[in-house]
């Protein structure tokens, strides 16, 4: 490794913290915990309360993107009907957790078509179980 790889590898782990996330690809449905700061000022105080609390999104995971301390993966779900996708960087203090829901057989590394697909044209197959366990035993592995 040379030195780069070491200080970002060092970087990844002062923010993360320890926390390790699921085995994912394109094609999975996810839950990712978002942490959402809610500030907002008291009249009566005359001071600034910061509140933090979780919210999931929850949806197909359309494509991974870049390496190291840049990665950052793409979550679309549809919401009253609109479409709508959100970038997570990985390796972001912002981000509390990912949930694997369910594995999807895909044969593309983006999805991008999904956006022109509408109900049932857009549904992922999911993947067997015997294929599931051999991605963890291979990312165990690695």
């Amino acid at each position: 490794m040379n030195l780069i790889q070491i200080l970002e590898q060092e970087q990844i782990n002062t923010v993360r913290g320890g926390r390790k996330l699921p085995p994912f690809r394109p094609g999975d449905s996810l839950k990712v915990n978002v942490k959402v700061v809610d500030v907002s000022f008291d009249e009566k105080t005359k001071q600034t309360k910061t509140r933090e609390r979780l919210q999931a999104f929850e949806g197909v995971c359309i494509g991974r993107q870049g390496a190291g301390i840049n990665e950052s993966f793409t979550v679309r779900k549809i919401s009253y009907g609109e479409g709508v996708e959100r970038v997570f960087p990985i390796h972001s203090p912002l981000v509390d957790g990912v949930e694997v829901v369910r594995r999807g057989k895909v044969r593309r590394a983006k999805l991008y078509y999904l956006r022109g697909l509408r109900g049932r044209a857009a549904r992922i197959t999911e993947r067997q179980r015997e294929a599931a366990s051999e991605d963890t035993a291979e990312t165990a592995k690695a």
